[in-house]
């Protein structure tokens, strides 16, 4: 992490992290697209996510997430920033001359070698199916469905750990906290994804989180009594009644999908 001497109030808490890792500053071309921004808008043009808007331009890097070059060694040619997740990404050049992006894990190196079988090492930024893997090893990019893709644990610093094994499915410990059965022949990368260190950034300013993209959200209480059901008051008022939306729909839970709930052992709550 780096910070800065206080010369202005915002320099006095900001923090970043020191991109020491990094290798490369300009992305593959052939592996980026165009990122077209949505402002929060579904496909009807209505604000389906609220506080989003503006923000730098980007350029989406595409990522294997499906690892699917099955017994091809590659080569880790370099270790990127991509601003479209906090993890960071390494461009790997495979035997047969093809390059992918994949995320990149904790202690990967440059010139370091890595696979797709299900006969690999235990090393990190190999992937396996979860039977193969032993109980114990911390891992990232966890699929769901065989063939899908990793779905699970892609964020940075974020890793699960394999618990146990029975009858073709495999028990993993997520980073909330949550147990979930997965069946056994999903696979999974081994290691802790990169970039622990990007959960103590402190932003300091309100404009850095216009350059990402995140518009400002006013509480409730702070609103006049036309504008939300928290608002008004004679002074300052904790709102008088439970959280809400600015719609009056009372705070719950948004987990509705029972179709999926078999497969979680343990709850994070």
């Amino acid at each position: 992490m780096k910070t800065f001497n206080p010369t202005t109030p915002s320099r006095r808490f900001t923090s970043i992290t020191t991109f020491d890792d990094i290798t490369s500053s300009r992305p593959h071309k052939p592996l980026t697209i165009g990122k077209k921004r949505s402002g929060g808008r579904n496909n009807l043009g209505w604000l389906a996510v609220r506080h989003r808007g503006g923000g730098h331009k980007r350029s989406y890097r595409e990522i294997d997430f499906v690892r699917n070059k099955k017994d091809v060694p590659g080569k880790v040619a370099t270790i990127e920033y991509d601003p479209n997740r906090s993890a960071r990404i390494a461009l790997i050049h495979y035997a047969d001359g093809d390059k992918r992006y994949i995320i990149a894990p904790s202690g990967l190196a440059v010139g370091q070698a890595i696979i797709a079988s299900d006969g690999a090492d235990i090393l990190v930024g190999n992937t396996l199916a979860l039977k193969n893997i032993p109980l114990g090893t911390e891992i990232h990019n966890v699929e769901i469905k065989p063939g899908r893709g990793g779905q699970l644990v892609r964020s940075a610093g974020g890793s699960a750990q394999l618990l146990a094994k029975d009858a073709g499915w495999v028990q993993i410990k997520l980073p909330s906290g949550e147990i979930r059965r997965v069946l056994e022949v999903c696979r999974a990368t081994i290691g802790q994804v990169g970039n622990s260190d990007h959960e103590n950034m402190s932003l300091g300013k309100a404009g850095r989180r216009r350059w990402l993209g995140i518009r400002p959200t006013v509480r409730g209480v702070a609103m006049n009594p036309i504008d939300h059901p928290l608002g008004g008051g004679e002074g300052k008022t904790s709102g008088g009644r439970h959280p809400c939306t600015p719609w009056g729909v009372r705070e719950k839970k948004t987990r509705n999908n029972k179709r999926t709930d078999k497969f979680i052992v343990r709850h994070r709550k």
